[in-house]
């Protein structure tokens, strides 16, 4: 979907879905890393303040000279027990030249999209098996894209959810079903690690969600839920395991928890672009941690916009 109207345009939350297939997006995010490597994004570091309530305000600007953005992302992961959002947000699209703005996207769904196309990316690229099977640790927004995204970019067919909260694994494992999923709901991660090649962790856990001691030589795991230096889904012993990646260096040395109580030698962790249309080593367990970037968020705006 293309908007070329000279007013702006507000894309609900279904507009914005629709807009943003999974393939293409991947497409755009990497293209959007090349050029950021080369100097070619202007995106300035995020802008983060603590709100009320646990709660997290995220500023996030970048532009290519073209197109120009601006995101803004609440972050309360306690409203869930209050039936309201965890994240809220807008991304504010405008000519970079001029300053006309044009058009609002839903920042929930942008942020939904972008960052499991962005793992699809990356178990595209990193993975040693890629066909999985799947497992999915979480049953919030993000669990349900990766669904999505996984099913699309790689033909996953089989899934299993673990949410600490049984009835919210269970809905998104029919949702699972609705889009082709063989998958079931399980009790303990680690008892279906040997059947599994990617992995998802997708929580706002401040300690491991999965110990990943009997994890196999050919695994992916992606980590997207924890996003401060205080959050952690993977343990240390675990993280040393790996190969690792990220999906920016400079983002994840101040944010990315699981690797920095890790304490990792930052000279051995990779950005993803750096694996882009090259080769890797296909011995494993390869990890790939991101915490997000203004950059992806223009790669889906120029994909609506273009």
């Amino acid at each position: 979907m293309k908007a070329h109207n000279a007013s702006p345009h507000i894309f609900n939350a279904e507009q914005t879905r629709n807009a943003l297939p999974y393939l293409a997006l991947c497409d755009a995010i990497s293209g959007i890393l090349k050029s950021y490597a080369k100097g070619r994004i202007m995106a300035p570091e995020r802008l983060v303040a603590s709100l009320a309530a646990k709660g997290t305000l995220l500023l996030m600007p970048a532009s290519d000279g073209r197109t120009a953005i601006t995101k803004l992302v609440t972050v309360h992961p306690d409203n869930r027990k209050h039936e309201l959002p965890t994240i809220q947000g807008e991304v504010i699209v405008f000519e970079a030249e001029t300053g006309r703005r044009l058009g609002i996207l839903d920042g929930v769904t942008v942020t939904a999209r972008r960052t499991a196309a962005l793992s699809a990316l990356a178990a595209r690229t990193l993975a040693p098996a890629p066909a999985g099977g799947l497992l999915v640790i979480g049953a919030g927004t993000q669990a349900r894209s990766h669904l999505e995204a996984f099913r699309e970019v790689l033909s996953v067919e089989r899934a299993f959810i673990y949410s600490r909260t049984r009835t919210h694994a269970e809905e998104l494992a029919g949702y699972g079903r609705s889009i082709g999923f063989q998958i079931d709901v399980i009790d303990d991660p680690e008892s279906i690690l040997a059947d599994v090649t990617l992995i998802v962790t997708a929580t706002n856990s401040a300690s491991p969600v999965l110990e990943g001691r009997l994890l196999r030589q050919d695994a992916f795991i992606a980590a997207v839920g924890a996003f401060t230096p205080a959050m952690t889904e993977l343990p240390t012993a675990l993280v040393n395991r790996c190969r690792l990646f990220v999906d920016t260096l400079e983002g994840a040395r101040a944010e990315a928890g699981d690797y920095i109580q890790a304490k990792v030698d930052w000279t051995e962790v990779l950005p993803l672009v750096d694996a882009i249309d090259r080769p890797t080593p296909e011995k494993g367990p390869v990890l790939f941690k991101s915490v997000g970037h203004a950059m992806f968020d223009l790669a889906a705006a120029r994909l609506v916009f273009a």
